[in-house]
């Protein structure tokens, strides 16, 4: 049967409770379990070493997994097809060696081709419109121009030529024009091409006429263009036309010039009456037009 008697101390020599003590480590008794269990802190978890050893890792999560690669993947990309683009455009196995022509009729293709000489030898992906344009500028014949890169060495080329509309007469020489006044190459008579004649005598035509008269032949069909002998104008709104068959064609200004080159085409294919021959044409106002 257990004392219920309770121990004495004597003064002077009573000890405090091992909780109580002032001293260090030797008066404390302590107990630790190296395999700590579930919420349980072992001692010197609170260090910096012993927390990284705590941290729990997460995997990445999927859409910033896929995001990520699909950035790289992009990067990739886009490197090889820059470098493929550097290796097209100076590469030499594109260089420049041929010229075709295609749509002369007023130039010859080997005039085309030896103006555009600076470009042979140069990439292919270097060569633009502008710069054959530009190497074509000389050649007033040429309107407009289309080109077309046929690896691995050829340019097509496309030419679009002014169209002429008249023989031009100063003095004793002809120069062929087209409808905006561009001369085009020169003529020894006036039978050398089937068109029409503009007379300006020994000088240099009146610019305001002479274009007025342009105008009205580039409206004209082609077949219409060949039955005219010459044309004339004594002011910007008398335009007058002549046929080879010596009828007058009396055209006015160049207002409505299509409306007025569909009713004259129509009314030069009208079977002539041999007892009453026509004389005169006139389509100045093209809704009402006049023969006699």
């Amino acid at each position: 049967m257990p004392s219920s008697r309770r121990p004495t101390y004597k003064t002077g020599s009573r000890r405090p409770p091992p909780e109580r003590a002032a001293g260090g480590a030797s008066d404390v008794i302590s107990a630790s379990k190296t395999d700590s269990g579930p919420g349980v802190r072992p001692a010197g978890a609170g260090t910096p070493d012993r927390q990284q050893d705590n941290v729990l890792s997460f995997p990445e999560p999927k859409a910033k997994r896929r995001k990520r690669i699909l950035l790289s993947t992009v990067g990739i990309i886009t490197g090889v097809v820059a470098a493929i683009v550097l290796a097209a455009v100076y590469s030499p196995v594109l260089a420049l060696r041929t010229v075709t022509v295609e749509g002369t009729k007023l130039l010859s293709a080997e005039q085309v081709q030896s103006a555009l000489a600076p470009l042979q030898g140069r990439p292919l992906p270097q060569i633009s419109d502008e710069d054959v344009n530009a190497l074509l500028q000389p050649l007033v014949q040429v309107k407009a121009v289309a080109t077309q890169a046929r690896p691995p060495a050829t340019l097509a080329v496309r030419i679009t030529e002014r169209v002429p509309v008249a023989m031009l007469k100063q003095g004793e020489a002809f120069q062929l024009v087209d409808a905006d006044g561009v001369q085009l190459s020169t003529a020894t008579d006036s039978t050398a091409v089937a068109l029409p004649v503009i007379d300006a005598g020994d000088g240099a035509p009146v610019p305001e006429l002479f274009h007025a008269v342009t105008a009205v032949l580039g409206a004209l069909p082609a077949d219409v263009l060949a039955k005219l002998s010459d044309a004339s104008a004594k002011s910007a709104d008398a335009v007058e036309l002549k046929l080879v068959d010596g009828q007058t064609v009396v055209w006015g200004n160049a207002g409505e010039k299509e409306l007025k080159a569909r009713v004259l085409a129509a009314l030069l294919k009208v079977p002539a009456d041999p007892k009453n021959p026509v004389k005169i044409y006139d389509v100045s106002v093209p809704r009402h037009p006049v023969t006699r």
